[in-house]
């Protein structure tokens, strides 16, 4: 029987990015603020002494076990799912901090196209541009509406970077100066320009000097250890919330953060969120955390799985195309992050140092800033040239034809270990009325209950984007003066890797409950003091890392959250008329 806990005003249910930022709002504006963590505590010390490639890049140590939790993943609807248990497939975040303690750095703001695509989308070349079952629509907010949360997001995580020049208006520079060019980042950017291009300094996550952040958080100089992606920064140099918005909801003394808590339900009266049921990993006791207001802030998989066990929503029904919760899914797969390698019989680069967040950048072929008139696509992508720190292990690249193994591998291998260069195109992807999330009617967790199921299939429009950005790439690579240029290959379809973990929707944004689940304060439109905060907000996926839409819907959430709580509850914005196709 679960143990019955003294009510709170909100209970935040994860601990990244989008539940931290509503954790420290909220509690600095005086609410007391209960946190509610699957995973174990961890601090920064936790992290001094393991750059272990072996240990994290390949045996993902940070990474969610998915022994008794994870998704099931099908292509069409008609097959059968089946169970991702592998971490290679699927990179969860775990841990206080989540999924935002081991990612790369690097930042963009999606483009004002984004949140009004459909609208500018039939402007430009009309309503036949869009293709049958493609679900776009506008987010029922602007860029220049979200503009003042994506600078306070920069503000508080203390971006390093330059202004794209093809980038939509900014109220302020970044907080912190771009960081330095390495040679690989200088050959690129030199290139692209030289074929009349627009590169630039990539912003990034990753400090380029000591900062100290609007609530008092100090973070250090990067020193380029190359240890960012799949570890946690043991210097404390790098944008997490463990640097960042979990210290500022402690020391207000209205936060109580609780880790190995696992959300089971979200608990409901009469049409209101009146708390959460959650268990304690450790012990399996059950507890109900009563709250004025519920915050789902987990991952998207986590988010949209909660809301369908709690029966809160209508789980989306391909056949009808009516519901909203589980709609609209969409993230990176492996259709993008495809370009051009180039190897080098001359040049030679180091690449044993690095950053997440290192890199040069440019966004010619993006959103809709080049005429997509004779296109089989809409949208883009942003090109990318990264210095990450190329460890040992896991990068060993050779020409394509050469063998796998002997005397001629080992050769290659040896010789272009530092003189091969990735340039690629990180494509957006866009919503499908066959591409969505339920529940799985066969598998179940360690619990009873049962397993998210993903259901996402590869159309014309991913492969289309995916094969134009790829031939971009290879004309800066060669350009660039390699010697040998080798272009990915297209997919044929769906491998069912989660790799990046930037995967988004099922509780989209929007003005029509018809379509939408939440309006542009991320409040539920059925349920008015459940906010539902993350990538599971987002309608489509725009050309590059969700983070800082993520964080900026975040601090737009917090203060609706406030505004509820200080005018005795109601709806945000009110929902418009359905005008949108199915």
């Amino acid at each position: 029987m679960a143990k019955k806990l003294e009510k709170v005003d909100v209970v935040v249910v994860g601990s990244g990015w989008a539940g931290g930022i509503v954790s420290a709002e909220l509690s600095k504006a005086g609410y007391q603020v209960v946190m509610l963590e699957r995973g174990k505590d961890q601090t920064r010390s936790d992290f001094i002494g393991v750059k272990d490639e072996l240990r994290y890049s390949n045996r993902y140590e940070m990474i969610e076990k998915l022994t008794g939790d994870t998704i099931t993943s099908r292509v069409s609807i008609g097959d059968a799912a089946l169970p991702v248990r592998l971490q290679k497939d699927m990179n969860t975040g775990t841990d206080l901090g989540g999924g935002s303690m081991h990612w790369a750095g690097s930042v963009y703001r999606w483009r004002s196209y984004d949140f009004e695509i459909r609208s500018k989308t039939i402007e430009r070349y009309g309503e036949g541009k869009i293709p049958e079952g493609m679900q776009i629509r506008d987010w029922g907010i602007t860029y220049d509406e979200l503009e003042p949360y994506y600078a306070k997001w920069e503000q508080t995580a203390g971006i390093s970077g330059e202004p794209d020049p093809l980038g939509d208006k900014r109220s302020n520079e970044y907080p912190n100066p771009p960081m330095l060019a390495s040679p690989a980042i200088k050959l690129f950017k030199e290139s692209a320009k030289e074929l009349g291009l627009h590169p630039y300094q990539m912003a990034s996550g990753n400090m380029s000097q000591t900062y100290t952040n609007p609530d008092g958080e100090t973070l250090n100089q990067c020193m380029f250890c190359s240890f960012c992606t799949m570890y946690g920064c043991d210097f404390g140099s790098k944008s997490d919330p463990l640097a960042t918005v979990i210290p500022t909801a402690r020391k207000t003394g209205n936060c109580e953060i609780r880790t190995n808590s696992l959300v089971r339900r979200v608990i409901h009266k009469d049409g209101k969120a009146t708390g959460v049921l959650y268990t304690d990993t450790r012990t399996g006791q059950e507890f109900e955390q009563p709250a004025d207001v519920v915050v789902l802030a987990a991952f998207t998989f986590s988010n949209n799985r909660l809301l369908m066990l709690s029966d809160i929503g209508e789980i989306y029904n391909p056949e009808t195309r009516k519901g909203t919760i589980g709609r609209n899914f969409t993230g990176q797969f492996n259709s993008t992050f495809l370009g051009a390698t180039g190897f080098f019989n001359e040049k030679k680069f180091n690449y044993y140092m690095g950053a997440g967040g290192l890199g040069g950048a440019l966004s010619d072929y993006d959103a809709d800033l080049f005429d997509h008139t004779n296109l089989d696509f809409i949208h883009g992508g942003g090109i990318e040239l990264r210095q990450y720190g190329d460890a040992a292990i896991k990068n060993n690249f050779v020409p394509k034809g050469t063998p796998t193994w002997g005397e001629e591998f080992k050769e290659k291998s040896l010789f272009y270990a530092f003189r091969t260069l990735t340039v690629w195109y990180s494509a957006a992807v866009m919503p499908w009325w066959h591409n969505f999330m339920d529940l799985d009617p066969t598998y179940k967790d360690e619990f009873g209950d049962p397993l998210l199921r993903i259901t996402n299939k590869l159309t014309d429009q991913d492969k289309n984007i995916a094969k134009f950005g790829i031939e971009k790439c290879a004309e800066i690579v060669e350009a660039m003066g390699a010697d040998i240029i080798d272009k990915d290959e297209l997919p044929d379809q769906f491998d069912h890797t989660y790799f990046g973990m930037h995967y988004i929707g099922g509780v989209a944004m929007g003005e029509d409950p018809e379509t939408s689940a939440v309006n542009n304060y991320l409040q539920l439109w059925e349920m008015e003091n459940l906010f539902v905060v993350g990538g599971s907000a987002l309608p489509h996926f725009g050309s590059h890392h969700p983070t800082p839409t993520i964080g900026a819907l975040a601090y737009r959430a917090a203060e609706g959250i406030d505004k509820y709580l200080k005018e005795n509850g109601g709806l945000l914005t009110q929902p418009k008329a359905s005008s949108v196709k199915a």
